[in-house]
């Protein structure tokens, strides 16, 4: 493809991204359609189909910035020789908070864990992370297992993040319910598993939160603005 089509494509694909996050954070991604993503952006509806297959497929790709993130904002927050079960808390946990921001993240979140793109991503990027975390609790656990595993607590980490928090289910609650139920199933002893429950309950995770959310907008309108051939929005994976 010759190099000044390339880059038309690519700055097309961060418009449509920026337009999405814009309108995701707004109205939620079941109310919002491709054809008010592409005239967000200023675009033809055809124009959002030259971009992307549909909306899943766009979709995946936010996915695909978000949870590298989070993985290394955590690591950044806790310094490079953190405890893994920590590590593990603490970004489990600022995904519980980011969709306690507002009910259109909390939709967007809920719809990665259930999309058939987004949450095999989800499964094949974590699971090997999950493994380097966890695999002195369970050594004789292979690739195939914490795939397995991950689907589980994958499984888990979308209810507690469907149900909101409350007057009766307050954010520790969650929290506590959340990471006992997912620990439990890497067999991190009962003590540990308090410790690292403990260690997130003190950190002030809603603003790190929200620092995050603004700057995946942030990202995105530097993506829209970046030099021809520099695609900001790419796998971590």
């Amino acid at each position: 493809m010759p190099k000044g089509l390339q880059s038309k494509g690519i700055l097309r694909r961060n418009r449509m991204l920026l337009a999405a996050i814009r309108l995701f954070l707004e109205n939620g991604y079941e109310k919002t359609t491709t054809a008010s993503i592409a005239r967000e952006a200023g675009m033809s509806p055809a124009s959002f189909f030259a971009a992307f297959e549909n909306k899943e497929a766009l979709l995946l790709q936010l996915v695909q910035t978000m949870f590298g993130g989070q993985f290394a904002l955590a690591a950044e927050l806790l310094g490079k020789d953190s405890d893994p079960v920590l590590l593990y808390a603490a970004e489990t946990t600022l995904q519980l908070q980011i969709t306690e921001l507002s009910e259109p993240l909390r939709e967007l979140y809920v719809t990665a864990y259930s999309l058939p793109s987004t949450i095999e991503y989800i499964y094949a990027s974590t699971s090997k992370k999950l493994s380097a975390l966890f695999q002195s609790y369970l050594p004789a656990a292979g690739p195939r297992d914490f795939y397995e595993l991950d689907i589980a607590t994958a499984g888990i980490t979308r209810g507690f993040m469907a149900k909101p928090c409350d007057l009766y289910f307050p954010f520790s609650d969650k929290v506590r319910r959340h990471l006992n139920c997912c620990l439990s199933l890497y067999q991190v002893p009962p003590v540990r598993r308090e410790d690292a429950i403990q260690a997130v309950l003190h950190m002030r995770l809603q603003p790190v939160a929200e620092n995050l959310v603004a700057s995946m907008v942030r990202r995105a309108e530097e993506g829209f603005g970046a030099a021809p051939g520099r695609p900001y929005f790419g796998s971590s994976g």
